[in-house]
């Protein structure tokens, strides 16, 4: 017996989208794509995040092995956030996302939120 493809993908789709689709972390991928940043620095570059919300997407990132913390020795003493390797393997996912939004997502439409 062979494993039925289709099940396969809605195992892939929901683990994927059960991580990433939750609101602000592609954001926060999308920054660090960009090089490690300082936590102030994150939160500067998503407006409307608040610090809790991105302490606990980093930490549900970082649970995920998408991401690493380093502490900088000070002082002052600072936290860096990278991403791993496994979270740099998102880069070409999601610059098609962001393709596929620009072409295909009418601007016009109103907006809903996600929790």
């Amino acid at each position: 017996m062979g494993t039925d493809p289709v099940h396969v993908c809605d195992q892939a789709l929901t683990q994927v989208f059960s991580l990433l689709g939750k609101r602000w972390t592609g954001m926060i991928i999308g920054v660090l794509l960009e090089g490690p940043r300082r936590f102030a620095e994150i939160a500067r570059s998503i407006p409307s995040i608040t610090d809790g919300m991105l302490s606990s997407r980093l930490a549900e990132l970082r649970e995920a092995g998408l991401v690493e913390r380093h502490i900088i020795e000070g002082p002052p003493v600072a936290t860096l956030y990278q991403l791993t390797p496994r979270g740099q393997a998102l880069q070409p996912a999601l610059q098609a996302l962001m393709e596929w939004a620009r072409v295909h997502l009418d601007d016009t439409q109103p907006q809903t939120a996600a929790g």
